[in-house]
């Protein structure tokens, strides 16, 4: 049975609530990594014994499924706070979502990458209303029932994409910088393989005057809402919106 579905503990007052395991948790994680995490670091956070976590959380599962649903309870905003324009609303989901998965950049490839692999139930509260808000969102899209669920799977997988490339692009750089890697070593590389011929179409983009700017990792912003854009304008298009 999912966490959701069973009661918080039968107490007069309870000393905590899930809510705030789930922070202690998340703040662990977004300090040291999901690795940090575990039930005995939550209770010195809270100042309350381990074994009394336990009346709360029953297992690991039930702890990822917490921090979770707490996370997407980052990416929730009001419903009046949505644009009229349906393709500017479902913009506005899109950029919450990933601006809480970016604040934890661990989450997709540790939390709830392992929720799956356990086949821990994560559809708790948060989840449900970010699924609501995004069919609000789309409430005045010229798509069907279906065509609105299949615009919304597509936009979680460009954005679960785009946030898995850049957290991988971000540890590589800090771990990089944290052992005092030689920065020029990949570019020397690089370049000797350039000039051996053996790819020049890598070649002759790489001799363009906007070669750099290319792969500029500072325009993290700028491609994703260049995709963003198009994917909903054509997404739409393909599944018959017009």
């Amino acid at each position: 049975m999912p966490i959701w579905a069973r009661p918080e503990p039968a107490v007069r007052r309870p000393r905590f609530t899930r809510d705030q395991i789930a922070a202690a948790a998340l703040e662990i994680a977004d300090a040291e990594g999901f690795e940090a995490v575990s039930m005995r670091r939550i209770a010195a956070k809270l100042g309350a014994g381990t074994m009394s976590l336990y009346r709360y959380i029953a297992t690991k599962g039930d702890l990822i499924a917490l921090m979770g649903d707490a996370l997407l309870g980052e990416t929730l905003l009001a419903e009046d706070e949505l644009p009229a324009d349906w393709r500017a609303a479902i913009a506005v989901v899109a950029r919450r979502t990933r601006s809480a998965l970016l604040a934890h950049p661990w989450a997709l490839q540790s939390a709830l990458g392992d929720a799956a692999a356990a086949g821990v139930e994560l559809g708790g509260p948060n989840r449900l209303c970010r699924f609501e808000l995004a069919l609000l969102a789309l409430s005045g899209a010229p798509l069907t029932s279906s065509g609105k669920l299949d615009l919304l799977a597509l936009l979680d997988d460009f954005v679960y994409g785009h946030v898995l490339n850049a957290a991988e692009t971000s540890a590589r750089t800090a771990a990089a910088q944290a052992v005092g890697d030689d920065q020029q070593a990949p570019a020397e590389f690089l370049s000797e393989q350039l000039l051996s011929g053996r790819y020049p179409r890598l070649q002759a983009l790489a001799a363009e005057p906007d070669a750099p700017r290319l792969a500029d990792a500072s325009r993290l912003d700028e491609r994703f809402e260049i995709g963003l854009a198009a994917l909903i304008d054509g997404a739409c298009a393909r599944l018959g919106g017009g």
